[in-house]
């Protein structure tokens, strides 16, 4: 079970986080969590019912909150008003995003750290297991959420934070170098070479880890998901789907394109970006971390779906981030008050949203800003096909064998079929 703890290392290379970059999580756990769970769900509806909120009589003392830098700029106004309204001083402590879920897994059972933290809803597998947090009883507010928000911060059946934003990758679109969008991903590669660039197609890449987070809706559209999902919708890790034949059909397409020169590990991150910024290519498959930058070099983007290269839908993982509450908090009443009356609001979604370039959470301003900026509006449409970020611990046992045999099989070091085929047996053992 020691290969859990690597869920995070290459996540946290691809989706984006509380400092606009990346999010993920990693695991190691003590199973704790039902009992916390049971104890504040009391507590939790009443806050969710509003019975907090009117007065200082419901709740008392003070909240801590751990955010990073851009989310601290909004909460630092919500606290103001909250304190107005309920006499409760809140404390807003700036954290590095990415050390946030470490600190606060450590610092919780010791009866440390704050009552309220801000995260990425795949960090739940390793809270829930390790006993820190406590869930969020959105009552009747959840249906003010998008609902792959809400599910994403659902984890076997409890809700464990109130979301805030949702992001996933997308295909940009020069709009001077391919005036359409493509239908599918040979069409792609068709107009990529039609245009003349250098290069037809972009995706940052490791040369020794590929990027699985970013090719993975390649690998959906030959129906072939990292897991299946149990009854209820929940990802189940004893059915690893991406070792059946959609899986290896992928595995074939990954070295034709590897042979072809199509994906090349040698473009990381920042050389793809880069080069799209200077026109070499028609087309960039990233998230909307890298918008403002095309933008600001004089590209014309535009954002489209992701083109399937198999024969079903192309799926990129969502991430979602939220706050979630510590297990440990004395004053949980007062703490779901503050997400659910306050941070749940629409003006301090919008808020969040404007601060950190993500769509919100909240449906009424979600579709505000898919009204005010066709960006959004077109991570946003894509979003629609996304499936969230598994946040299971069993994660963790995926990662990097996964990365390092897309590398080798783009590489061509092996019978792409039969790289994956050790890959997944690797997995299935190590998830043993």
């Amino acid at each position: 079970m020691t290969a859990l703890l690597g869920l995070g290392a290459l996540a946290l290379t691809s989706c984006g986080s509380g400092d606009d970059s990346a999010d993920a999580g990693s695991a190691e756990s003590a199973d704790t969590a039902s009992t916390d769970a049971e104890s504040t769900d009391t507590e939790s509806t009443d806050a969710a019912e509003g019975e907090a909120g009117e007065s200082g009589e419901a709740a008392s003392g003070s909240l801590t909150i751990w955010a990073d830098a851009n989310r601290a700029e909004v909460l630092n106004e919500v606290a103001e008003d909250f304190e107005t309204d309920t006499g409760i001083a809140v404390e807003i402590v700036q954290q590095d995003f990415e050390e946030i879920r470490d600190q606060f897994v450590s610092q919780v059972p010791t009866g440390e750290g704050p009552d309220i933290a801000v995260g990425a809803h795949d960090w739940l597998g390793v809270l829930v297991n390790n006993g820190v947090v406590a869930p969020v009883e959105l009552g009747d507010t959840a249906e003010d959420f998008e609902q792959i928000a809400v599910d994403a911060w659902t984890y076997e059946g409890q809700t464990y934070g109130l979301p805030y934003s949702i992001e996933n990758i997308a295909l940009l679109r020069n709009t001077e170098l391919a005036p359409e969008a493509p239908a599918d991903f040979d069409e792609m590669i068709q107009m990529g070479e039609e245009a003349g660039t250098e290069y037809p197609f972009l995706v940052g890449l490791d040369p020794n880890e590929s990027d699985p987070y970013h090719l993975y809706p390649f690998q959906t559209s030959f129906g072939a998901p990292v897991f299946g999902t149990a009854e209820d919708g929940s990802y189940d890790s004893s059915q690893l789907a991406m070792a059946d034949a959609g899986g290896e059909e992928f595995a074939s397409w990954l070295a034709e394109q590897g042979e072809a020169g199509v994906l090349n590990l040698n473009i990381d991150g920042d050389l793809a970006q880069e080069s799209f910024n200077d026109g070499n290519s028609p087309f960039f498959l990233t998230g909307p971390w890298n918008v403002d930058g095309a933008q600001e070099a004089g590209i014309d983007v535009a954002v489209d779906p992701i083109p399937a290269a198999g024969d079903q839908d192309a799926q990129p993982f969502a991430g979602v981030q939220g706050f979630f509450l510590s297990a440990q908090s004395e004053n949980v009443v007062a703490a779901s008050n503050f997400l659910i009356n306050y941070v749940g609001t629409a003006e301090v979604q919008t808020a969040l949203y404007e601060t950190g370039g993500r769509a919100p959470a909240l449906t009424e301003s979600f579709e505000q800003a898919l009204r005010e900026d066709e960006i959004v509006a077109g991570f946003g449409e894509v979003g629609t096909e996304a499936v969230p970020m598994p946040a299971i611990p069993e994660m963790g046992a995926v990662w990097d064998d996964w990365g390092s045999s897309q590398a080798a099989i783009i590489k061509g070091d092996g019978d792409p079929v039969d790289l994956w085929q050790t890959m997944s047996e690797d997995i299935a053992s190590a998830i043993d």
